[in-house]
């Protein structure tokens, strides 16, 4: 009976740590899960996929975003379906991604691949963000201008990294989740803390201040291209590049053919052109409506930071419950989800949550989480969908046109988000109709469920792609293809690596 007794305190005593044990068992899961990924695919790949997206991409984004909607509405005085359209012309430099993508593997610059494109690309960031900060009342096409460059520059370096995860992701097929889960936790976490300090940094210097203080990432770029170790190419045909972009058009063209290629590549686009985007709708009636919640800058800020801890909760729900399962299960629920969750903002606009004693923030906050974290769960299982529908040899310029057909639906959702905020007569001072927006665009959100058959059935840790368009490249081209190596880097990047 007495061991009967201490079996049951046992007993007891586990269910009791129950909790504890497993949180504590989450973290360890996540170093080890970034240690095997250190071993199989090096620790320069891990690195440089933490800096580039949860730095220059994750922290850049969560700063820029809020800086950029108190610069139009403030600084440029837009309506909220003008910065609707304005955002969309903004992101313009990733719909040509396949240009970046065409330049990284065919057209070496002095020798390199890699190098050069880093230090373009920050470079590029560093100088439009300077402009935006230093000069004083600027007309709206050359702050757009300057926008779209920077923009441009973050792209370019993003086309570069997505090459190496592509690779990988060719020659580790069982790692392609893994390895799409470490960039979205890294752009996850870099956006929380670039929206957690954005309201604060807004209120206290300014947007344009804020521009000033993204030229630092953009800076750290370049010291990734100056760091990076690659070999140098000799003898260089650059007379031989037309001819390289000529072969690389026609393999693209030969890949999007295959059934198993345009086939999700039509979902894709119909998915993101469908989930029209209200943001700036949102975002005045947030601030400036007068029956509204009335946010202060730190408010909008932490709203947007709630969202990226949704984002990373999404990533972490992916990687440990979803990544195994097949890829029509998650989007076809995901995406009723997403659907449902865009009716919260027709609680908050028609202010029903007030009659129950439910504050603005608490009903913001809770759909930011949530709306982001389901848009995560979206967004995921495409984006391992892409990696693998990348032919050997171009896995770089293809991957930024999968990625391409994504911006381009996105820019769709955006323009028709302005489009639709008009037509309804949404402005600065009028949010009657902001209402039926929110239902159209909540609906057009579940139609992409009637597509579904698109997607493939398969085992989602499968190769997709036939077996010949997975063969290696040609002995005279591996070289140019070898991963990409870092040299360690100074301690001060190693701190941001540390902060982000």
């Amino acid at each position: 009976m007495g061991q009967e007794d201490a079996v049951s305190f046992e007993g007891q005593l586990h269910r009791d740590k129950k909790p504890k044990d497993r949180i504590l068992g989450l973290i360890s899961r996540q170093f080890h899960w970034l240690r095997k990924l250190t071993d199989e695919l090096h620790w320069s790949f891990v690195s440089s996929v933490v800096i580039l997206y949860g730095i220059n991409q994750g922290m850049s984004l969560g700063m820029s975003r809020i800086s950029t909607q108190y610069y139009m509405k403030d600084e440029q005085k837009l309506q909220p379906s003008e910065a609707q359209v304005y955002f969309g012309i903004i992101q313009l430099p990733w719909v040509v991604k396949p240009l970046w993508g065409l330049l990284t593997d065919t057209l070496p610059i002095l020798g390199y691949r890699r190098r050069p494109y880093f230090i373009l690309g920050g470079f590029i960031g560093v100088v439009a963000m300077l402009s935006l900060s230093i000069n004083q009342n600027l007309h709206l096409a050359f702050a757009l201008l300057c926008l779209m460059a920077g923009s441009a520059g973050v792209a370019i370096a993003d086309v570069t990294i997505d090459a190496c995860v592509t690779e990988n992701s060719i020659s580790h097929p069982s790692l392609a989740s893994d390895m799409q889960s470490l960039c979205g936790l890294s752009s996850s976490v870099g956006q929380l803390i670039g929206y957690a300090i954005s309201g604060f940094l807004v209120h206290l210097i300014g947007s344009k201040g804020v521009f000033g203080v993204l030229s630092i990432p953009a800076g750290l770029v370049i010291l990734v291209g100056m760091m990076t170790r690659e070999a140098h190419v000799h003898n260089v045909a650059y007379k031989r590049a037309s001819q390289k972009f000529m072969d690389a058009g026609k393999a693209m063209w030969m890949a999007l053919k295959c059934e198993n290629v345009w086939r999700p590549c039509v979902y894709m686009y119909i998915s993101l052109a469908l989930s029209l985007h209200i943001h700036e709708g949102m975002f005045y009636w947030y601030t400036d409506a007068k029956d509204g919640p009335s946010f202060s800058k730190e408010m909008v800020g932490s709203i947007s930071s709630v969202g990226a801890v949704g984002s990373l909760l999404g990533v972490l729900l992916y990687q440990n419950a979803f990544k195994n399962h097949p890829f029509r299960g998650v989007l076809f629920w995901t995406q009723l989800l997403y659907g449902a969750s865009g009716l919260v903002d027709l609680i908050l606009v028609s202010r029903v949550n007030l009659k129950f004693g439910i504050p603005d923030y608490v009903v913001v906050v809770s759909d930011a989480a949530f709306s982001h974290m389901i848009g995560r769960l979206k967004w995921m299982p495409l984006l391992v969908l892409s990696s693998k529908l990348c032919p050997s040899g171009i896995e770089g310029t293809f991957f930024a046109l999968l990625m391409s057909i994504d911006h381009i639906g996105m820019l769709t959702a955006s323009w028709g988000g302005g489009l639709l905020l008009h037509a309804f007569n949404v402005t600065r001072t009028q949010f009657d109709n902001l209402w039926i927006v929110i239902v159209i665009r909540s609906i057009l959100r579940v139609l992409p469920v009637f597509i579904l058959f698109l997607i493939p059935s398969s085992d989602p840790n499968a190769s997709i792609l036939p077996t010949e368009m997975l063969k290696g490249k040609k002995a005279d081209d591996k070289l140019e293809n070898q991963n990409m190596e870092m040299a360690p880097l100074v301690s001060s990047v190693d701190q941001h690596l540390v902060d982000t």
